[in-house]
């Protein structure tokens, strides 16, 4: 069944391209049950193939994850079947490895089955107490470790409210609270980790990113001394709901021009832009991103407005643009297994220096949310390195967003511009590609 359906969607994100007349090609989203359809095949995917190695891999034979309605804890939010919006009631879910068996049982103590994935495990009219009947799975099950999400350094792995965990070790006996043990590295794997039918999904994903950006870097949106950057990102925003589809951040349009002095990285990063009339001879730079299906972009581009004796983007602009392209290929050729991301780092930013470059990287997991759990290659205000989370080793099978800038001295505008990139990659069996190409020349824009 998941081959058919991703075959399927396949087919429709296919474009009827017709580029000529500078046409934006056409693309069909899912109708919401083909997409609920989809997810649903993804996440037993999920469960059957990968959860179980995970919870090898980090010596956990039982999970608990305990959330109660509209204050989910992000994992068990990303477990949650299509037709759940939200959890139910007091939700708790239970994952039991049996690694001699070699087998993984599902469990919820629950009202309700969790869709077909994971089975109800609580008879309220033989046993009113939740709590009781999760302890009874305890016992029987007689656990080595039990899991359960809190950290202190990574937000995603630590949904677990400490009004639920203190009714849970409340009613759990004694002589298992010392077999509890943070589940952070499980919860990370879960939420970082991508299969290869997700990365089917994810690349079609990435390329009706790019192609919205096109649209909105393109003669057909932007009249140069009329159209705003607000014009532009509400476009952005437009297009993304008139698709069915869905922003997980208020996107940004800001621009670079010869006069004006070059921004501070605060400024840069700041969400609130100020509205600019978009004019001939400026460099436009957009953030960007979309959720489909479970998963997420974040995407950075650049484009330039001729201006109306120019036929091309001026050389001096597609120079210092390959300087950045530079800087993500010193990145991405230093991203090993095993290395952690504070190490990939400070080996990027001198290999960068050595060349005479200036860059900033400030690259984030990507994937399951925007801003997703795993290990962080630097902060924009954080280039030394960033505590806990820069610690963390890049694994195998997970996704990026390639963010970072090159400061470059213009000499014709007598002045520095910042080169702005952001692109999803991922990282496979210790190699490294982008999900969906990456943007390697500014867009031109012409003036009409």
């Amino acid at each position: 069944m998941l081959k058919k359906i991703l075959c399927i969607y396949i087919i429709l994100v296919s474009f009827s391209c017709k580029k000529n007349n500078n046409e934006i090609p056409k693309f069909t989203i899912l109708s919401e049950k083909e997409r609920a359809i989809l997810k649903d095949e993804l996440l037993e995917d999920r469960f059957l193939n990968l959860l179980p190695k995970l919870m090898d891999v980090a010596h956990i034979d039982m999970w608990l994850l305990i959330s109660r309605e509209y204050n989910e804890d992000p994992v068990l939010k990303t477990m949650l079947p299509a037709t759940w919006i939200n959890a139910r009631r007091r939700t708790i879910i239970v994952f039991y490895r049996d690694k001699e068996k070699n087998t993984l049982e599902r469990l919820a103590v629950a009202r309700y089955d969790i869709g077909k994935s994971i089975k109800s495990a609580w008879n309220k009219e033989q046993q009113p107490d939740q709590w009781k009947a999760l302890t009874a799975i305890i016992e029987e099950k007689n656990p080595s470790k039990i899991g359960v999400n809190f950290s202190e350094h990574f937000a995603l792995a630590d949904g677990l409210v400490k009004t639920d965990y203190e009714e849970f070790l409340e009613n759990l006996p004694t002589a298992f609270h010392s077999k509890i043990v943070s589940a952070e590295n499980l919860a990370i794997a879960w939420i970082e980790t991508r299969t290869a039918k997700e990365m089917l999904l994810f690349k079609d994903l990435v390329k009706i990113t790019h192609d919205i950006i096109d649209e909105a870097f393109s003669e057909k949106m932007i009249k140069p001394g009329i159209t705003t950057t607000e014009d532009v990102v509400w476009f952005l925003r437009q297009k993304v709901t008139d698709l069915g589809l869905e922003t997980w951040f208020h996107p940004t349009i800001d621009v670079q021009r010869k006069n004006d002095p070059l921004k501070s990285h605060i400024e840069s990063f700041s969400k609130q832009k100020e509205e600019e009339i978009i004019l001939e001879g400026d460099l436009l730079h957009c953030d960007f991103g979309i959720s489909y299906i479970g998963l997420n972009t974040d995407c950075q581009q650049h484009a330039y407005v001729l201006k109306s004796d120019e036929n091309e983007v001026p050389s001096f602009l597609k120079e210092a643009f390959q300087k950045g392209n530079r800087v993500q290929d010193l990145l991405t050729s230093n991203m090993k297994s095993g290395k952690t991301w504070n190490e990939i780092l400070s080996k990027s930013l001198s290999d960068g220096k050595n060349e005479g470059l200036r860059p900033s990287i400030y690259t984030h997991p990507l994937g399951t949310f925007g801003h997703s759990a795993g290990t962080t290659i630097g902060m924009w205000d954080s280039q030394n390195g960033v505590p806990y989370t820069g610690d963390y080793a890049l694994r195998k099978n997970t996704a990026y967003a390639i963010e970072l800038n090159t400061t470059v001295f213009i000499k014709e505008w007598n002045k520095d511009i910042r080169i702005m990139l952001e692109e999803a990659g991922f990282f496979g069996d210790d190699f490294f590609e982008y999900v969906n190409e990456r943007q390697t020349a500014i867009k031109p824009i012409k003036a009409k």
